[in-house]
């Protein structure tokens, strides 16, 4: 799937990157900061984060054919190399989303008597993995906009220069 009703697919799917990680970058902090957000949130924000690491693979393999077929460029070239970033970001947003539905599944009683260490006894745990999750939700966000910025400078110099 590298072209979509004749469009390169790179172009189409970078949209859901843009949208999603950033989203799922939010939602991470908000169930990292608000009880009654986790309760609610920490389970579909896990999956979101799931399924975001699953499409920046796709969408990062989708710009690498749309590269080789376009003529070279320096810019083009930086924006593939950013984009290779993107997997660590999402697999960070992923890992630490997942841990606080964990967290957040283990306090509501409904699992089995016996809890892991994910369990949320630890007050100096807890406070770490906030801060963590802030850290890494805002990490996540800055490489979204990095790579964007690198992808629009890439598209779009030749038409800003002919003005």
């Amino acid at each position: 799937m590298q072209t979509v009703n004749g469009l390169p697919a790179h172009v189409l799917l970078v949209h859901a990157i843009v949208v999603l990680l950033p989203l799922a970058a939010a939602l991470l902090v908000l169930t990292a900061l608000w009880p009654p957000a986790r309760r609610r949130l920490a389970g579909p924000n896990a999956i979101l984060s799931v399924l975001v690491v699953v499409l920046v693979p796709i969408t990062t393999s989708a710009g690498e054919w749309l590269e080789s077929r376009v003529s070279p460029n320096p810019l083009i070239h930086r924006h593939a190399e950013l984009g290779d970033t993107a997997i660590y970001a999402a697999i960070g947003v992923a890992a630490l989303a997942v841990i606080l539905w964990w967290r957040q599944r283990e306090s509501t009683g409904r699992t089995p008597a016996k809890r892991t260490f994910l369990a949320p006894a630890s007050k100096v745990f807890t406070a770490a993995l906030t801060v963590v999750a802030v850290l890494v939700a805002g990490a996540a966000m800055y490489d979204v906009v990095r790579i964007g910025d690198s992808g629009a400078k890439a598209s779009w110099s030749n038409w800003a220069a002919r003005r």
